[in-house]
């Protein structure tokens, strides 16, 4: 709102706007609470613990895969 506006106002209702804007922001107030209670303590997960391949898997994976291309690209010829 520009100054004009503010001025063509009666006074019953920038006592209402007063109000509403103190409400707003007790409500921001309390949601950022809220949201800085959930945010302190956040919910841990549970660390994985990491699967090591052995060699032989790899190859055996790489040669499937390797065989994979192989048979899609005779077909494509």
């Amino acid at each position: 709102m520009n100054t004009n506006e503010l001025l063509n106002l009666s006074v019953a209702k920038l006592k209402r706007m007063v109000a509403l804007k103190g409400q707003i922001e007790r409500l921001q107030s309390r949601l950022e609470s809220l949201a800085g209670k959930a945010s302190a303590a956040p919910a841990a997960k549970p660390v994985r613990k990491r699967r090591k391949m052995s060699a032989a898997a790899r190859r055996k994976i790489s040669l499937a895969q390797k065989a994979r291309w192989a048979k899609s690209k005779a077909k494509s010829k």
